[in-house]
């Protein structure tokens, strides 16, 4: 996916443990933790603005854009 996730690295640089961004944020561990490790196919604004608020930081410090090859769109067919 041409998405990448800081997470780790926003989480490294605030010196915040998962489990501590998880109980302010109001989602689970295992849940946060697909998002950290890239496995996630979606994230929710109302998510993607509370980690914003608590990691006091813009969208574009959690999400990386990395070129590659192109991939379908979800509604084209095969």
């Amino acid at each position: 996916m041409p998405i990448r996730v800081l997470l780790d690295r926003v989480l490294l640089e605030r010196r915040m443990s998962l489990t501590e961004l998880a109980d302010r944020v109001g989602v689970t561990v295992p849940n946060l933790s697909i998002l950290k490790t890239g496995k996630a196919r979606a994230v929710r604004f109302t998510t993607l603005s509370a980690l914003c608020r608590e990691l006091n930081c813009q969208p574009g410090d959690l999400l990386e854009y990395v070129p590659g090859p192109e991939e379908p769109f979800l509604d084209e067919e095969e």
